[in-house]
């Protein structure tokens, strides 16, 4: 159970532009939350919440060093949801490929049949 709300509060989180933004460039590397915000038009209490967010679903975590908060991506929960949705995929893709030799199937047998 725990698992389904780690993913239900990450998908959460990752269902704003703005959360995926800053998840995008914390995956390039730390930053501090000053330049994180400089690239959205809204003021930094704003910004703040989403930042909460992303922290509330674990898939970043801060550290502050003086008055400097610093944020850094968590990939072993970005990790998680990869898998997740790695795991729907390899679902979906084998039902697509039963379904395409099912329709083969019914092709050639109506090609044998002449109808």
């Amino acid at each position: 159970m725990e698992n389904h709300f780690a993913l239900d509060t990450a998908f959460h989180a990752l269902s704003d532009p703005t959360r995926r933004a800053v998840v995008s460039r914390l995956m390039r590397g730390s930053a501090p939350v000053k330049e994180l915000a400089e690239p959205f038009a809204m003021g930094l209490p704003s910004f703040m919440k989403h930042l909460k967010v992303l922290e509330g679903s674990g898939l970043i975590r801060t550290e502050k060093a003086g008055r400097v908060r610093t944020c850094h991506a968590r990939r072993d929960r970005l990790q998680a949801v990869e898998t997740w949705l790695a795991e729907q995929r390899g679902l979906w893709e084998a039902r697509s490929d039963r379904l395409a030799d099912y329709v083969e199937n019914q092709m050639s047998w109506s090609d044998e049949d002449g109808s």
